[in-house]
């Protein structure tokens, strides 16, 4: 059975001198087809989101600034440039994540992963963060007002809080948000239906006891119709902008234990990549692929 994959070569966009390496996108994907993992047919190109379908988790002010470029307090928090290009990137994404979740709906697989996307720190109204349109949202919101799904869950494993995601759902009770993050660091903390904040160093014993723990009293609170995995790779120990401490094989684990918990109870899931600022590039590189390969072994291992 072959999994599909989304991404677009549109995802690679100048950001000037920048810790976020767009780049990462087109890496992984040459390296799924290095190791066999995918092949041409298997990648999707997406749409971009539309602007009713953005407007359901945005409001018309922020999408105004948006569209025509404006330096505004609703904008100027995303530190990265303001571009047609990024802006473009970001709306694609949407439809990257909009596309990975109904794949993930419909597809025998139940799984799809979008090599991108994963842009938690956008709020309603707001850029914040590298993240001007937050595609997590906007996916759900669409899957709902499809009728595909009542319920959706969002499993936030970036190093950084995914507080954008926590506000926009805040009182939404079909929607459970639940982020684990490093708790001494970027941004000011919003309240998610669970949040369980690391303290620096927190290496992989800690680290995926307490995300078993959350997985489980998340579950135990909800029942989603679709989870979306915001799979960042910045919790690794030599990230720029994190002091917590996992290994590779504590990151494989915790791809594991997220995504098997998903399986076993038969939740359909869309994988987004988030986050990743390893001193090395081919480090970022190799933690996103290693996301990719555990779910293609879920996939085709049954």
């Amino acid at each position: 059975m072959p999994m599909r994959f989304i991404y677009s070569p549109k995802y690679e966009v100048d950001i000037g001198s920048h810790v976020f390496p767009t780049c990462k996108y087109r890496l992984v994907r040459e390296r799924l087809l290095e190791e066999g993992l995918a092949r041409e047919e298997d990648f999707v190109e997406p749409a971009p989101a539309t602007r009713a379908q953005l407007e359901l988790a945005h409001t018309p002010e922020y999408l105004e600034d948006l569209e025509h470029l404006r330096w505004t307090d609703r904008t100027r928090f995303s530190e990265l440039p303001l571009t047609k290009p990024i802006v473009d990137a970001y709306v694609l994404a949407a439809g990257g994540t909009i596309l990975g979740a109904r794949i993930a709906l419909t597809a025998p697989e139940r799984l799809c992963v979008h090599l991108g996307g994963g842009f938690h720190h956008a709020f309603a109204d707001k850029a914040e963060g590298f993240c001007y349109i937050n595609d997590i949202a906007v996916a759900i919101r669409v899957m709902q007002h499809e009728q595909r799904i009542h319920t959706a869950m969002v499993v936030d494993c970036d190093l950084h809080q995914g507080n954008g995601t926590a506000r926009i759902f805040e009182n939404d009770p079909t929607v459970f948000t639940f982020s684990i993050h490093q708790e001494n660091n970027y941004p000011l903390k919003e309240r998610s239906d669970l949040d369980i904040g690391l303290e620096d160093f927190a290496g992989d014993s800690e680290y995926l006891s307490a995300l078993s723990d959350g997985l489980e009293i998340a579950f135990s609170q909800h029942k989603p119709e679709l989870l979306v995995y915001v799979a960042g790779v910045d919790p690794y120990y030599d990230d720029q902008l994190g002091a917590l401490k996992l290994t590779k094989e504590g990151m494989k684990a915790r791809d594991e234990l997220v995504l098997g918990e998903a399986r076993k109870r038969g939740i359909p899931a869309v994988i987004v990549f988030a986050g990743g600022y390893a001193r090395k590039l081919n480090d970022v590189v190799e933690l996103h692929t290693q996301t990719c390969r555990v779910a293609y072994e879920l996939v085709t291992q049954g």
